[in-house]
């Protein structure tokens, strides 16, 4: 039996994003797409421009430990097309991504890999997003 799923906190903005994405998902990733709209329907919304700074959202950089092999990593949650996995930024579309969205620092969720296996992850951190120059 699966753990209880921790509290997550979206903004509109991205709840709404992402339902799109999730809606646009659902023939071609069905299972990754139920899965965040199943994400989507138990998240606390904040409303209007209001952030939650402790709360992972799009940009936010992450640092969590996988609890089975306590293997501690960093990374950046981005829209699909801003994912590039050399420099750590993983799209919200992918089993990470989803389980990383809306979750504060201390807690745990089990997620799924891309495989099947169901792992256990502990949020370390959560940093806020930092706005990109231009220069790369």
């Amino acid at each position: 039996m699966t753990a209880k799923r921790p509290a997550i906190t979206v903004t509109a903005a991205d709840h709404a994003m992402l339902s799109r994405i999730a809606a646009g998902a659902a023939n071609t990733m069905p299972e990754l797409a139920a899965e965040l709209t199943h994400e989507l329907d138990r998240a606390r919304i904040l409303p209007g421009n209001r952030v939650s700074h402790d709360h992972a959202r799009i940009g936010s950089q992450i640092v969590y430990r996988d609890e089975s092999t306590k293997r501690e990593t960093t990374v950046t949650l981005v829209w699909p097309q801003d994912a590039d996995i050399e420099k750590n930024r993983v799209s919200v579309m992918t089993p990470i991504g989803v389980a990383l969205i809306g979750m504060a620092a201390e807690r745990s969720i089990d997620w799924t890999t891309r495989s099947g296996e169901v792992k256990r992850l502990t949020v370390l951190e959560v940093r806020e997003p930092v706005e990109e120059g231009a220069a790369p």
